[in-house]
């Protein structure tokens, strides 16, 4: 099976099946009857969605004679072939490009959210209302990442335009009703019903939080709104999964908190300002946690931090674990880095950190993620290559953990490719089938710490890892560098 965008995902607004199997069940009491009829809350819902067509120049490469079809020898139409595929001669042709795609009306002054690939590339943008209305919209901003534009039409005699209203997305639990509104294959504004089936869904982004329904979403579908039942928008129809590219009972919409906040960014700045602050980290997996006394695997652990970066600025450090983040609990990795995009640029957020074995609060001043490729081009700024080292080729191998060490030289560097400011053991050999294998270290690998101790040589790691082993510790935490990239890996000890 494929994810298809739109065009292409296909992205895109569900019809609930219930399946009877003749038995009578004791209903909770906290269930609600499903609704004989959703056509009252249709009919005040169908004037705030409109369907949305637009047209663009599609470049087409034109053919050269050496395209031109093979002819049998002296048939009659090679000549005429030949004069076709010549006046081409190579030139660019181009033909006006159509798709059809979904939006809403958030704001009676006519401005309307719908997908970013529904309106990417166009010249031309109409909006078409259910009372068939055609205006022509202004593209105020788009956001390919979360995949919302923003539209602005001028309502007709300066009359306000009926507007959605926006519903908490965070409220939505899974068998929840919903209620999609779209335009399918260009057939006009169409409605399906059916429940959230999932939530938290991640498909290509880091971002990406989607809400899964059995909706029945097909192309053309993208862009338009997903209700509950109180007639709330509580997500935006984006994408869903086929073998076919078409409706198979799995859809994803972008909830509506983050469409509401990318839709006002775009609306005040004309593009969105996403927090950074300027770590990179890790999962924090049991082994981890152990190794810094936490009492179970949570939160992301700092591998690094950007000098001069919001997080230094803030005092976070290097081996943090960080628990809470502008006041919310930090689950895992997946959720983290939206957490960080979602806080306000320029904000004091709560930050605490696990440091030392106990929690410690910090206050972080959250910076924009553009501010990071400026920083990464400042620190990644050569200098002059240091004078050759001697070698000191000294080998040790610890085999509690599988790995041949050797401090760095010139000669490795050259090797391995390592940068002269790398300082550290090098790992030139794994043992197969060993702790070091099991987390996928390699030849090549820089050990930088060991046990939150900064190491020179082999021998000092092989130390560590023997007291680590008296003190009858079931794991050793390394801080490792692969070609720039720094990570910890807590490897079992063995006997």
């Amino acid at each position: 099976m494929n994810f298809v965008d739109f065009p292409g995902f296909f992205r895109g607004a569900a019809v609930a099946v219930v399946v009877s199997l003749g038995l009578v069940m004791a209903e909770p009491v906290w269930a609600r009857d499903a609704p004989q009829s959703f056509a009252d809350l249709v009919d005040k819902l169908m004037p705030t969605v409109v369907n949305i067509t637009t047209t663009q120049n599609v470049p087409q490469q034109g053919s050269r004679l050496r395209d031109m079809p093979q002819l049998p020898p002296g048939s009659p139409f090679e000549e005429l072939f030949k004069e076709f595929f010549d006046h081409r001669g190579g030139e660019e042709q181009k033909r006006r490009g159509t798709s059809l795609g979904s939006g809403f009306v958030i704001d009676g002054e006519g401005y309307i959210v719908t997908n970013n690939h529904v309106i990417q590339g166009a010249e031309d943008i109409t909006v078409i209302f259910r009372d068939d209305t055609q205006l022509k919209a202004k593209l105020i901003g788009s956001d390919s990442r979360v995949d919302v534009a923003l539209l602005k039409v001028e309502p007709p005699n300066k009359k306000p335009l009926p507007a959605i209203k926006w519903g908490d997305s965070d409220k939505m639990r899974v068998g929840d009703w919903v209620l999609a509104i779209g335009n399918p294959f260009g057939l006009g504004h169409s409605v399906t019903a059916g429940i959230i089936s999932a939530r938290g869904r991640s498909l290509n982004d880091s971002l990406d939080d989607y809400l899964q329904t059995d909706a029945a979403i097909n192309k053309g579908n993208s862009g338009g709104p997903l209700f509950n039942d109180a007639g709330e928008v509580i997500g935006v129809n984006t994408a869903i999964y086929s073998p076919s590219g078409t409706n198979a009972g799995l859809a994803f919409s972008i909830p509506s908190n983050m469409v509401r906040q990318v839709a006002e960014q775009l609306r005040e700045f004309g593009r969105v300002k996403r927090g950074w602050i300027g770590v990179s980290y890790q999962s924090v997996t049991d082994d981890i946690a152990d190794s810094f006394g936490l009492d179970r695997a949570r939160g992301v652990l700092v591998a690094n931090v950007m000098a001069d970066g919001p997080a230094a600025k803030a005092g976070i450090k290097r081996n943090d674990i960080v628990l809470t983040f502008a006041g919310q609990e930090v689950l895992d990795l997946r959720r983290f880095p939206r957490q960080v995009a979602n806080a306000r640029v320029g904000s004091t957020v709560d930050v605490t950190v696990w440091r030392g074995g106990k929690e410690v609060p910090l206050k972080l001043r959250v910076g924009e993620q553009e501010e990071a490729e400026k920083q990464n081009a400042s620190a990644q700024g050569g200098g002059n290559k240091k004078p050759a080292e001697p070698d000191q080729a000294i080998v040790s191998t610890v085999e509690q953990l599988g790995l041949t060490l050797q401090k760095v030289t010139d000669q490795l560097r050259e090797k391995y490719g390592l940068s002269d400011q790398v300082k550290g053991v090098v790992i030139t050999k794994v043992a197969s089938n060993s702790p070091a294998a099991e987390k996928q270290l390699q030849a090549g690998d820089v050990i930088l710490e060991v046990d939150q101790k900064p190491v020179a040589t082999p021998q000092e790691v092989a130390d560590i890892v023997t007291k680590l082993q008296q003190q009858k510790k079931r794991s050793v935490l390394l801080f490792v560098e692969r070609q720039g990239d720094p990570r910890f890996a807590a490897l079992r000890l063995t006997k």
